[in-house]
């Protein structure tokens, strides 16, 4: 991969500061953790998102596109390929009276649901303590309290693996527990329109209230994370109960592997209490599946995603399995 090459393509339709070279991927993640990609954009515009598309479809140039990385482990040799970022540019927000929202991808996540509420409209309230972008939590169709973020849309903007803009129906999207079509194919999500129902202000400020109380007792905020790490599987909550629980009982709570710890206080959560690398990260993956694994039969399956060095982004577990040979 040619970087100079590469840059100088890039700077005929980007802007030269929305074009990063060796960029340190800890600053564009929650977990703060992650080596040099060799380029990093932030499209300004759809049509931007576009351009960029094309370039990498035609010169096959592996390319990864993220928003907050707050569900995402980068490596720590880092990404040789383009990472595009979908941010503040994209972050467009309009709604009308019958409930119609329309909202570029890029938009913060718990600022959204604020607008929405504010507007007197419910259905979305539940993801007010969610840290990330939007557009990053409808492609893993994220939420809490059992809902999630898919419910209520109507259309998704997206970006084809050629530049092509299109829509994407409701339908389309194919949306089910923690997945949607949008994880699994070629397709750059860059906007979307929900539609949601009335509801009383006062009503939905209590609720957005409540789930940040409870988000602040149970979940730990002043280190460095990724949010839940392992998905809450039907079967696991079934007969075990959440991931979380689970974990728990193997006595894995506040274990620590180099400066990554399992927290003390929500098992679900590893921590980067400082100098935290991906390694560290997969191994404490690893060893938690192997526990749980042990005592009830149950291959926990990551939420959060591992981009290696050169390829694609995939569940954690699975580079754990790589990395580490366990279950």
């Amino acid at each position: 991969m040619d970087k100079d090459a590469i840059l100088t393509d890039l700077q005929k339709f980007l802007a030269p500061s929305s074009i990063l070279v060796d960029a340190p991927l800890a600053r564009f993640c929650t977990w703060k953790i992650g080596g040099p990609a060799d380029i990093l954009v932030s499209p300004a515009s759809v049509e931007e998102v576009a351009q960029v598309k094309h370039y990498a479809h035609q010169n096959a140039l592996p390319m990864v596109v993220i928003g907050s990385g707050s569900n995402i482990l980068f490596d720590d040799a880092g990404f040789r390929g383009i990472i595009m970022r979908i941010g503040e540019s994209l972050s467009e927000f309009s709604i009308d009276t019958n409930g119609f929202v329309r909202v570029g991808a890029g938009i913060w996540t718990p600022g959204y649901v604020r607008r929405v509420a504010s507007a007197g409209f419910a259905g979305c309230t539940h993801a007010i303590g969610i840290p990330g972008s939007l557009g990053g939590l409808i492609v893993m169709n994220g939420g809490m309290y059992r809902k999630r973020i898919g419910e209520q849309l109507v259309e998704a903007t997206v970006v084809h693996h050629d530049g092509t803009i299109g829509t994407l129906s409701h339908q389309d999207c194919a949306f089910g527990y923690r997945s949607s079509r949008l994880q699994h194919e070629d397709i750059i999500l860059v906007g979307a329109t929900f539609q949601y129902t009335h509801g009383k202000t006062t009503t939905l400020r209590r609720e957005m209230l409540n789930t940040l109380r409870e988000r602040n007792r149970k979940f730990p905020r002043k280190l460095p994370n990724c949010g839940s790490v392992f998905l809450s599987e039907p079967t696991l909550y079934e007969t075990v109960g959440p991931p979380g629980k689970a974990i728990e009982e193997t006595g894995l709570k506040g274990e620590r592997c180099g400066g990554a710890v399992i927290s003390p206080q929500h098992a679900n959560f590893i921590v980067n209490t400082g100098g935290a690398t991906s390694a560290d990260i997969l191994r404490l993956i690893s060893k938690i599946r192997a526990a749980v694994y042990a005592r009830t039969g149950h291959k926990l399956g990551c939420e959060v995603r591992h981009l290696p060095p050169t390829g694609t982004m995939q569940p954690a577990h699975i580079s754990a399995d790589q990395y580490f040979l366990h279950v």
